[in-house]
């Protein structure tokens, strides 16, 4: 019976070499790849403008989304880069520069470059949009419209950047993408609501995750400029969300009656978010909150064979954008709980068990019956890429790297 200490190389060793692989696939593929979303990019829309209408861009991304084949190069759907991707792909590297990978320093300064050229235009801030259309229920969203998630998790890459190496290119960036959060995005009644716009500046309408990514961003940007402005604001929405928190701990997405629904990673985003927000300001205000977030998540989103539930109240989806967000938020509590970071393990060998394709990336959904295996680079590899980051760190500090472990043979038993 092999020990723990054993166990842990195979893990850290297993965990790297499929690391290593997926940054190869996704460096082979130039970052560009499809999206779940990006069924509006079509040409043929331009084509048929009776394509071209609310109920059938609906219809049209739910059914490329949701299709077990992937239609997009008869639909002619182009690859994109897709600049919350390059995002992702700039914080891994940060933390796999501190693991001998090779060339991510060089990986960084292309991610930054590329996240120059990528920013929204004719705005005066560095923002950034996705690199598609999308149709929300009532309002068409325009491909590069700059948006709050997309902008802080930009700005939150580029921080990592410069809080790594002093990069003041990267501050100055992160700190305009906070002012264009903070002009353009903050919102309240004047009493009891805080909030921040999400997808469009015109829409007021909380959404959770949103408020407290954009809360924990702005608090990271006050702690390197003093700026109380970016403060006030951040609290403000972050204590509202707060309110918004059900007795069992659980958040729904968002205010609206259509947006109820409480799903794995959106959870995690307000449950890291918010925990950062207090790392980055030293209060302890949120932590009951915290807590009893984490207790309900930890308690909903799994099961025993360590697959991650997409909703809290059935299976099925197991989606890897899910996966992904287990693993990172797993790990982000790991004090709050000591078998987070073996569950977070179980998550990973599941995912390898069932998700994983031996060219080098990750498939979307396990459904109930079959399997959609289509590459996505931003919903899919991208965060994978990010959570692999994440685990190897964990990993490599439990026990040194081994490299004559074969880590070949721990990829083909997962």
């Amino acid at each position: 019976m092999s020990s723990p200490e054993t166990n842990a190389v195979s893990i850290a060793s297993g965990v790297r070499q499929v690391a290593v692989k997926l940054l190869e696939y996704c460096r082979a593929n130039d970052w560009t790849g499809y999206d779940p979303y990006d069924a509006l990019n079509s040409k043929l829309i331009e084509a048929f403008p009776f394509l071209n209408s609310r109920l059938s861009r609906l219809v049209l991304t739910q059914a490329l989304k949701r299709s077990p084949i992937n239609l997009r190069r008869l639909l002619r759907v182009p690859k994109t880069q897709n600049p919350k991707a390059i995002a992702l792909f700039l914080a891994s590297f940060v933390t796999l520069s501190r693991h001998a990978m090779a060339d991510v320093e060089d990986l960084s300064e292309l991610m930054i470059e590329r996240l120059s050229s990528l920013r929204a235009q004719g705005v005066p801030y560095s923002c950034w949009g996705y690199s598609f259309p999308w149709q929300t229920r009532n309002l068409l969203v325009p491909a590069w419209a700059p948006n709050l998630i997309c902008t802080a998790f930009v700005a939150g890459a580029l921080l990592d950047v410069h809080e790594h190496r002093q990069d003041s290119r990267c501050l100055d960036m992160a700190v305009s993408g906070a002012e264009y959060i903070l002009n353009e995005l903050f919102w309240h009644n004047g009493t009891s609501v805080a909030s921040f716009s999400y997808p469009l500046p015109s829409l007021q309408n909380p959404v959770h995750n949103a408020n407290f990514l954009a809360a924990a961003l702005l608090c990271r940007v006050f702690r390197h400029t003093g700026e109380k402005r970016f403060l006030d604001a951040a609290l403000r929405a972050a204590r509202y969300s707060v309110t918004k928190q059900r007795a069992d701990g659980s958040w729904p997405y968002g205010e609206a009656s259509s947006q109820q629904w409480i799903d794995n990673f959106h959870t995690g985003y307000n449950l890291c978010a918010l925990r950062a927000l207090c790392r980055h300001i030293g209060t302890a205000e949120f932590d009951s909150s915290i807590r009893r977030g984490f207790e309900f998540y930890r308690s909903h989103f799994f099961r025993e064979d360590g697959a991650a539930r997409y909703f809290d109240n059935r299976t099925y989806p197991i989606d890897i954008h899910s996966v992904a967000q287990s693993i990172i938020t797993l790990l982000a509590f790991r004090d709050l709980d000591p078998g987070n970071s073996q569950l977070a393990r179980w998550v990973f060998r599941w995912a390898m068990r069932h998700m994983w394709n031996d060219q080098g990336f990750f498939y979307y959904r396990v459904l109930r019956i079959g399997t959609i295996r289509t590459s996505y680079m931003r919903w899919s590899q991208a965060w994978m890429l990010h959570a692999l980051s994440e685990l190897l760190c964990e990993s490599e500090s439990v026990t040194k790297y081994s490299p004559t472990h074969d880590s070949k043979a721990f990829v083909k038993v997962c």
